[in-house]
């Protein structure tokens, strides 16, 4: 594939290869105003759910810097670990390091509740997105891939796998024996577009693996992107496609 273009990979799934990771980040940032742009001017609000990360922070710091209308911005979550707000694991902490630094008014924030009660709280998070974002759910996604092939907070071998109605979920990881709150592939592929941040070369092997497994494969990022709403790959490196 040829860098720092946007190609199609198949019908489900775009793919930008940066020939670098500044590159990589500077079309994740240009990609997510574009989006963002598109939807206030088109309905009047944006509505994006943030992914945690070293890429999306690197992305987030940059995005403060671009003339948007923020007061027409709503932030979600993609997933969240079981810890308070202000712990230095928690995705909610992370992303706000950079957007509390923009005019977003509060009430436009929406963090997940992940550490008590949270399969009430998944629910109450559903009606959140639904009353915020209606039937079309969110304007932009935003994802990673682990080494494992998981995304958001949906690892392998877990139920929220095979969650098909609701958008938001409590799921419990048995390897790490934790409770987390995640969207649903209901939600991710239901909503307009959905972005995975993939970058470093570490990811190179999980990431073609990703791409040349069938949708329903050991790794559950397989199942991100639909004919009708195709997901995109950013990435700083040419996937392996030996296995195609």
């Amino acid at each position: 594939m040829l860098t720092d273009q946007l190609v199609s990979f198949d019908e489900r799934r775009e793919v930008f290869i940066g020939s670098n990771s500044e590159k990589a980040i500077a079309f994740a940032v240009d990609q997510w105003v574009h989006c963002a742009e598109r939807a206030i001017q088109q309905r009047g609000r944006f509505v994006v759910a943030l992914s945690g990360g070293s890429t999306p922070k690197t992305v987030y710091e940059q995005l403060i810097l671009k003339p948007m209308d923020w007061s027409k911005v709503f932030l979600f979550w993609s997933d969240e670990r079981a810890v308070l707000p202000n712990d230095s694991e928690s995705n909610y902490h992370m992303a706000m390091a950079s957007f509390q630094k923009v005019p977003i008014p509060r009430h436009q924030i929406f963090r997940m509740e992940a550490e008590k009660e949270v399969e009430k709280n998944a629910k109450t998070y559903e009606e959140a997105i639904l009353k915020t974002a209606g039937p079309h759910l969110f304007d932009l996604v935003l994802l990673g891939i682990g080494e494992d092939g998981h995304t958001a907070s949906l690892f392998p071998d877990t139920k929220g796998l095979k969650e098909e109605k609701r958008l938001v979920i409590g799921n419990f990881i048995s390897e790490k024996n934790v409770w987390r709150m995640s969207l649903t592939f209901a939600c991710i592929n239901q909503s307009r577009k959905a972005v995975v941040y993939a970058l470093g070369k570490t990811k190179r092997e999980i990431v073609s693996k990703v791409l040349n497994a069938p949708i329903e494969s050991p790794y559950p990022a397989s199942k991100i992107g639909t004919v009708e709403h195709p997901a995109l790959l950013v990435l700083d490196f040419t996937p392996n496609m030996s296995t195609c």
